[in-house]
């Protein structure tokens, strides 16, 4: 039998159960809401049972003047009662604690046990079929409680059905004794089925537990692979310029070097310093962001700022820029973040172009509600392989480039709570996206 964590268990029956060697009992439904389901179908079905018997004894009382009047007033009592709990487990939405938990299950045994043994104590030596009543309290021990408390409930079922054949012929206690084989089967039965159930439970739970720690443990190694792949790439990109500055200035430096091959050396020196000094800087935005600071902004103003700024480097390509917004559409953005990254994707946009092609910037509201800014231009497609390392750190296809501009205007986007995504990539077509949300709650405050 399945063994439960003791500091999973909700609380132990009864020392029989112990004694009987069951494992700690406790309930199969550990959850309020689920609790509370079970205990109220339990409830309506013992409801329908007393109702039932009330009406089949009131329909005779009335016919036969049979049973007597006590056993009609005991159950319409009994029926009042369990309708009682039954509008208070609808009404209550209050979390059932531990304790209550207890109490209901105690109360439930208890309550159909002492009106079976009532019932059936008025009827002795008469027509009884209040042992009918055991079927509820057999079902829930089996449900809610160990082994050693369901064969208990069992036995006490097994005597209230020998005191309704007290006194009868010799048939009525193999009536009884038969009832008594049915009550043990069914309550065994039940509980081991469900016994089965939590055991696959809880094999359920420790695989997912595994799976969740293999996932934990893949996500980690993942993430030092990914350290270490940009840590060789920011060591390549370091080395090239430094060896560059390096040799350029021990050959100006060289003896017998003219002026002209001097400067020239310098010259090439100071530009691998500034790109080094440009790499550093781009890494350094990607690897710690800025705050962003969040205000009211237009974009039909971000969009055109974006276009004019990039305007100079689109007109040496022959490239024209198109915006298309609503003047009325305002959001939440740092608007100063908000344009390095639409810089980005309008110069790659414009980089992919040949001359007289158009890049096309687009803000609206999508379906969701989002703010949607689209970067088109028709330089497509980009092939599969480069479009899934786009916004990997440090990856590029562009000479010169460093591959972090795709990455740090994803971080941006992320830090508004939205993200940039590769939306389009057809032939003769692609398009970047940015979404926000409109009333953006900065992802890093």
């Amino acid at each position: 039998m399945t063994e439960y964590n003791s500091s999973d268990s909700l609380w132990a029956t009864s020392s029989l159960a112990k004694a009987m060697g069951s494992a700690t009992p406790e309930f199969a439904a550990d959850e309020h809401a689920s609790f509370r389901r079970q205990e109220f179908v339990f409830a309506a079905l013992n409801l329908f049972l007393i109702g039932a018997l009330l009406a089949l004894q009131s329909i005779s009382w009335l016919v036969r003047r049979r049973p007597a009047t006590s056993v009609v007033i005991v159950l319409a009592v009994g029926f009042v009662i369990q309708t009682a709990h039954l509008i208070w487990l609808r009404r209550s939405n209050a979390p059932v604690a531990r304790p209550t938990r207890r109490i209901l299950t105690y109360w439930s045994l208890g309550f159909n046990s002492i009106l079976a043994l009532v019932l059936t104590s008025l009827t002795i030596r008469g027509d009884t079929a209040y042992y009918a009543l055991m079927l509820l309290p057999i079902l829930e021990a089996s449900f809610r409680l160990g082994l050693g408390a369901t064969i208990a409930v069992i036995v006490l079922a097994d005597v209230i059905s020998f005191m309704g054949a007290f006194g009868l012929k010799f048939g009525e206690y193999i009536e009884a004794g038969a009832m008594s084989v049915i009550y043990s089967v069914m309550g065994v039965l039940v509980w081991m089925l469900v016994n089965n159930l939590r055991a696959r439970e809880a094999a359920s739970i420790r695989n997912l537990e595994e799976l969740d720690q293999t996932r934990k443990q893949l996500l980690s190694e993942e993430k030092f692979a990914a350290i270490g792949r940009l840590s060789r790439a920011i060591a390549h990109e370091i080395r090239n310029p430094v060896a560059m500055i390096s040799s350029s200035l021990a050959t100006a430096t060289r003896p017998g070097q003219d002026e002209a091959e001097r400067e020239e050396m310098f010259a090439i020196a100071a530009k691998e310093a500034a790109r080094l000094e440009r790499l550093t800087t781009d890494f350094l935005t990607y690897a710690r962001p800025r705050v962003v600071q969040i205000t009211r902004a237009s974009l039909a103003d971000t969009l055109h700022y974006v276009a004019t700024v990039a305007r100079a480097h689109a007109g040496d390509k022959g490239v024209t820029i198109d915006v298309a917004a609503d003047v009325k559409l305002e959001s939440d953005f740092d608007a100063a973040q908000m344009h390095q990254a639409l810089l980005n994707l309008v110069l790659n946009a414009i980089d992919a172009c040949t001359q007289g092609d158009s890049v096309h910037l687009h803000a609206q509201l999508n379906s969701k509600g989002a703010v949607r800014i689209d970067v088109i231009d028709p330089a497509g497609p980009i092939p599969s392989e480069v479009a899934a390392n786009l916004f990997e750190p440090l990856f590029t296809t562009k000479p010169g480039g460093n591959g972090l501009g795709l990455a740090i205007a994803r971080n941006i986007a992320r830090a508004h709570g939205g993200d940039i995504m590769l939306k389009i990539n057809e032939a003769r077509q692609v398009c970047f996206s940015i979404e926000i949300p409109l009333h953006t709650q900065p992802a890093n405050a």
